[in-house]
């Protein structure tokens, strides 16, 4: 600006030669340097260099220029203004003075501003722009002191650095100004303004650079917003003077002519400057900060394209903008690829720019459709709906196999995206009822289920309804809640095929537990979420209407299915989300309820399948609870069923006793002897079946089978389980009751007979009577053993204590059907992988009965050698069991506990002994003691004495004088397996147990490998060891044991057979009450925690470059190819897919865990995210209703 002031203000011309004389050392003093210092631009001081200033003082001279302007200059400078001889500096007072006469605006004035938020921002804005419209150079001095106050910067930019320095030299003389608290810069602090950020966070330079692209990219959105108005100005304006200029002559208005084309030339002007400025804004920070080194940056310039794209998109939405869109969709980090998918979500909801995104979709709908599987859940979820904007709004849209990457996702464990894919879904099916348009809601209804069937079948993921359910609930909520449609379909004849019926009756009882319970299935659960006050009141809304309709309606359903077990079964769960208390809230209810008992009582007596039996036993139990006024008809219905039963085995159990060539039962007797007491098993474990007195039968029956060797497995196995239940509830009741010796002494009888029988059983051939043997073993044994009558002075001598002979038929149980690879057992090829599961679930079964019975006392700590040596070499399938008993049974006896575990390895190492010894086998012993070494964790003084005696005993093992024919020291090499232990150890108790070594050893020994190898392992840690295994539970590189399980045999195919079915085991039981027993399972199991080591990401620069022209995408940018779904878990579970190649089903396994440990490094560059090829959303498994074994396992 060439002039300050205007005509009639006492305002004057600054000229040259004033600035000249006023610059001179001896007007260094004045008023009015800055004044004079304001109106020079970039001109080179010609002075000499000033004396250093203090900060305090040169920010005071830096911000007085602009406090000099509006001040009215006298002729000549004023005797009491001017100190001569003074240095070139400006008092405090002097600014101060000037600053309340002239109320100039300051940098600390607009940052205060800034940070309070009030409404004082507004007049701190207009006055610097009256401060800036005065004098463009000191103004924007103020403006960039601002930006440097922000970025957390105690420097200031004086008017000499300005005017003598160029940007890079400011910039590299503000980054010296930065101290210890400058990592603080407002940006980035959480909570209260100012707040200290955490000590080295961010750099110095980060932060300058941080701050202002922010400021300059939002700069940039406002001139965006300024330029559309002027466009619009421009162009109402041109239309009126087109309008005007159109009538004829004498009807013009010349005036308005004029002015019209007068501010159409004022707006093309202004239109012309902000292009400019835009332009360069574009160019000079967004095309270099779009690719910066910090995410935040690289996110904000996203976000704010998104903006500008959408605000003026005759401007930005073209080719040349767009590609950064399609680049950052491969950023590494996820925040950016985030803000870029929103981004697009922002442009594909106008209609009117589909048409300018053609090219776009057509180039990076691939890319798109890969983000699906993106690491980053959140990610995923927008990418699923910015695919729903694609499908709504192109012409094109997607096609089925572009549709089938995102319908599998309705069974992702992660709900939000599973609810984002089922609003995808939802939308699709609607789009096929629209071609078949209906005349109502209920026809429209019948439709959608129709067409849900049909998508539920095809994709081929049974078993979990639940999850479709959860998925469809936010979109289909009122369409899945019309249970009098799908009742309709399920009683009509001819409506729905069979397949088609056993769907609908899935996804039905599915949606009645989501609406009852307002819950997401097992495995979605994010957290526990308390339900707000409306969703309870929707809850019981819903829960009343079910109850409502289903009363009624129930007892047709059984009776129509009765015979159909899987349907029947799904369909006994329904009362169970019923509101019971209205069977008892009208008369006319309860003949609904003795319909339904009936129902049951016949369904018992047509079934013999487990599952079925299971499902009436537990209504049988819920339905006779006394807390319902109806529990007497319900208990009344079952004794009766219960007497039926009874009395048709008693018809047959004479003839069942009779073996041999004495027999006299055929095969229907013995079918029906043996359905009955299956019948009677099954509700034992719903109602007390004592008063029965079935025990002597079912015992006899046993030992009669067992001493002439005719071994049926149908027949014995229910015997035996009703003969354990018969215990189980007879501890129930004289718990309950004051029974007399002898009914104690009768009940120890019967315990310790039965126990006898069981135990015999443990060496049959039979796997179904020897596995039922072992389970019931397990709970009977916990059931009576001292523990659980402690509190009972009374019930004592019902104690009953294993023999020794019976904890080794255990032991020899768990080695030789339990810790054996499922892959050895012969299989049918159709069924391999269900039998597999089936397999693994008893063995895991198993083997938390028998840790149950170290942990509560009833074998010693030492019986669990036999398990802790397994731990490495089935820690896939068991890990999760042995590591919580190895937790547990540090609790009972810490010492004890580590000297149980030096066992286990001593067991093995004579082992390895007595058979060929190989250095491989003494690996994998030490890989053993590594990972049990982790379990004693990290607070090495609580575990100091446990430490100290398991060396000791090793030690002592090591030195064992030799047996007869034994070599002297057979066992030195032992200490091998030791030292991986003693990094555990603290100084003084390694001084003591290298003293402890010398005294147990010979003299000869010291020389020894073995011994020198313990001995250095007992010298003092390295700090970078002593760091790293104090610092948590680890082991360093070299050390860690590899988490995959090592197979004995080697069988290629099984391993990748299994795959991530065998990470999680939910054990089903059969035995369901009374709550004491201990392989009792009632609810779904939690996953073993088994993670293959994730391989690093590459930090490799990302080869994407700024191409020569902008108006064109890059050709070089390589797309991964999505490749067609073909949802087939069997392909799945026995093909491995090249990594170019890998399908989407590869990504979807039932029981695999999402790995999301993202471990990122910044990138110099855009990195190329490869986001759909190493990860993966699991599908939660409804297949087993039973809780893990950990949770009822140690409680």
């Amino acid at each position: 600006m060439d002039q300050l002031g205007t005509e009639g203000e006492p305002g004057t011309f600054l000229q040259p030669k004033c600035l000249e004389e006023l610059e001179s050392p001896t007007d260094s003093g004045s008023d009015y340097e800055a004044t004079m210092k304001g109106t020079k631009r970039r001109k080179p001081a010609v002075s000499k260099q000033p004396p250093k200033r203090t900060r305090h003082n040169a920010a005071l001279k830096g911000m007085s220029s602009p406090s000099g302007i509006s001040v009215p200059t006298p002729p000549g400078p004023s005797p009491q203004s001017i100190s001569q001889g003074t240095s070139m500096q400006l008092s405090a007072r002097s600014v101060r003075s000037m600053n309340e006469e002239s109320q100039i605006i300051s940098a600390k004035d607009i940052y205060d501003a800034v940070c309070s938020g009030k409404s004082a921002m507004v007049t701190v804005v207009d006055e610097w722009l009256d401060s800036y419209k005065r004098s463009r150079e000191a103004g924007l001095l103020v403006l960039i002191n601002f930006i440097v106050q922000s970025c957390g910067c105690k420097g200031v930019v004086t008017r000499k650095m300005f005017d003598s320095m160029q940007n890079a030299e400011i910039i590299s003389t503000l980054t010296k100004e930065f101290n210890e608290d400058s990592v603080n810069y407002p940006l980035c602090t959480p909570g209260p303004q100012l707040k200290r950020f955490k000590a080295g966070l961010y750099s110095q330079v980060r932060a300058f650079r941080h701050t202002s692209t922010l400021l300059a990219i939002k700069l940039m959105t406002g001139l965006v917003e300024v330029a559309v108005v002027v466009s619009v100005q421009l162009q109402t304006t041109q239309q009126q003077y087109n309008t005007e200029n159109s009538k004829r002559a004498h009807d013009r208005a010349s005036d308005r002519l004029e002015e019209l084309q007068a501010t159409v030339r004022e707006l093309r002007e202004n239109r012309e400057e902000l292009s400019s400025m835009m332009n360069a804004t574009f160019r000079g920070v967004f095309v270099h900060r779009y690719r910066d080194q910090l995410p935040e940056i690289r996110a904000v310039c996203i976000e704010e394209l998104g903006l500008w794209l959408k605000m003026d998109p005759e401007d930005f939405l073209n080719d040349g903008c767009l590609k950064y869109l399609g680049w950052t969709m491969h950023d590494k980090q996820s925040p950016v690829r985030l803000q870029c998918v929103r981004a697009l979500q922002g442009l594909y909801q106008e209609k009117e720019f589909i048409g300018r995104l053609e090219l776009f979709t057509s180039r990076f709908k691939e890319r798109i459709l890969s983000m699906v599987l993106d690491k980053d859940p959140d990610v995923a979820v927008e990418v699923v709906n910015l695919l729903l904007l694609i499908q709504q709004r192109t012409e094109e849209g997607l096609d089925e196999e572009e549709c089938g990457h995102i319908y599998p996702l309705v069974y992702a464990s992660h709900r939000g995206l599973a609810s984002a894919a089922g609003g995808f879904l939802y939308n699709k099916l609607k789009g096929v009822m629209t071609s078949h348009s209906q005349e109502n809601d209920k026809a429209n209804n019948a439709a959608f289920f129709q067409i849900l069937i049909s998508f539920y079948i095809q994709s081929e993921f049974h078993e979990h309804g639940a999850y479709l359910v959860d998925s469809l609930w936010h979109v289909a909520g009122s369409e899945l809640r019309d249970w009098e449609t799908m009742t309709t379909f399920l009683l009509q004849d001819d409506e729905l095929m069979y397949e088609e019926e056993g769907v609908l009756i899935e996804l039905m009882m599915c949606a009645i537990r989501q609406a009852a319970q307002a819950t997401p299935p097992v495995g979605r659960t994010q957290g526990k979420k308390n339900l707000s006050m409306k969703d309870k009141k929707i809850q019981e809304q819903d829960k009343r209407r079910i109850t409502t309709h289903f009363i009624p309606l129930l007892p047709q359903l059984l009776a129509k299915y009765s015979a159909d077990a899987r349907n029947v079964k799904l369909l006994l769960k329904a009362p169970l989300y019923f509101d019971l208390e209205m069977y008892s809230s009208a008369q006319w209810l309860e003949k609904h309820l003795d319909l339904l008992l009936s129902q049951v009582c016949g369904i018992v007596e047509k079934h013999t399948e487990v599952a079925v039996l299971e499902a009436c036993a537990h209504l049988a139990s819920t339905l006779s609870s006394d807390c319902y006024t109806f529990s007497s008809r319900a208990q009344l219905a079952f004794s009766q069923l219960f007497d039926v039963l009874t009395e048709c085995f008693s018809t047959y159990v004479n003839d069942l006793l009779q073996v041999g060539e004495c027999g006299t039962a055929d095969d229907d007797d013995t079918y029906s002897g043996a359905t009955a007491l299956k019948r009677i098993a099954a509700l034992s474990s719903a109602k007390d079946p004592t008063a029965w007195k079935l025990f002597d039968s079912c015992l006899e029956l046993l030992k009669s089978r067992m001493e002439s060797r005719e071994l049926d497995k149908e027949l014995m196995a229910p015997a035996m389980k009703c003969a354990a239940f018969h215990l189980m509830w007879a501890k129930v009741n004289v718990v309950n009751s004051k029974p007399t010796e002898a009914e104690l002494k009768r009940l120890k009888k019967e315990v310790r007979s039965f126990c006898r029988v069981c135990q015999d059983c443990l060496s049959l051939n039979q796997t179904d009577i020897r596995d039922q043997a072992f389970e019931l073993l397990c709970d009977l044994l916990l059931l009576y053993s001292v523990g659980s009558v402690r509190s009972e002075p009374a019930l004592r001598a019902l104690a009953h204590l294993p023999s020794d002979s019976l904890r080794s038929e255990l032991a020899a149980f768990l080695l030789d059907y339990v810790f054996t690879d499922t892959e050895d057992v012969e299989l049918d090829a159709e069924s391999e992988e269900e039998m597999k599961i089936s397999l693994l679930q008893k063995k895991r079964n198993q083997l938390a009965g028998y840790c149950k019975l170290v942990i509560y006392g009833v074998l010693d700590l030492t019986a669990a050698t036999d398990v802790f040596k397994h731990y490495s070499k089935y820690f896939k399938d068991f890990g999760d069991i042995i590591k919580e008993t190895l937790s547990k049974s540090k609790l009972i006896n810490p010492v004890q506990s580590a000297k149980t575990v030096c066992l286990s390895l001593q067991q093995l190492f004579s082992e390895m002994l007595t058979e060929h010894h190989s250095r491989q086998d003494l690996t994998e012993i030490r890989d053993l003691a590594k990972r049990l070494a982790m379990s004693f964790g990290i607070d090495l003084h609580r575990v100091r004495k446990p430490l100290v005696a398991l060396h000791m005993d090793g030690i002592r093992f090591a030195f064992r004088d030799p047996q007869e024919g034994e070599e002297p020291n057979p066992n030195v090499a032992f200490l091998k397996i030791l030292s991986e232990f003693s990094f555990k150890l603290l100084q003084p108790d390694r001084a003591q147990l290298a003293e402890f070594l010398k005294s147990a050893c010979p003299s000869a020994a010291l020389s020894w490998p073995p011994v020198k190898l313990y001995q250095r392992s007992l010298e003092a840690r390295s700090t970078s060891k002593a760091t790293e295994q104090e610092g948590g539970d680890e082991v360093p590189s070299h050390d860690t044991p590899v988490v995959k399980r090592r197979r004995t045999t080697a069988q290629g195919s099984a391993s990748t057979t299994r795959g991530p079915w065998l990470d999680n085991s939910s054990i089903q039981s059969s035995l369901h009450t009374p709550a004491l027993t201990s392989t009792v399972q009632k609810q779904p199991a939690k996953r073993m925690a088994s993670r293959k080591p994730r391989p690093v990401e590459s930090d490799i620069s990302s080869s994407l470059t700024e191409p020569e022209s902008e108006d064109e995408f890059s050709p070089g940018l390589q797309m991964r190819k999505v490749k067609p779904n073909k949802r087939r878990l069997a392909s799945s579970s026995k093909n491995t897919p090249s990594p170019g190649q890998q399908d989407l089903n590869s990504h979807l396994n039932l029981l695999s865990l999402i790995e999301d440990d993202i471990a990122e490094r910044d990138e110099d560059e855009i990195e190329d995210y490869q986001s759909d090829s190493d990860t993966g959303y699991t599908l939660p498994s409804t297949r087993h209703t039973s809780v893990s074994v950990l949770d009822e396992l140690f409680d």
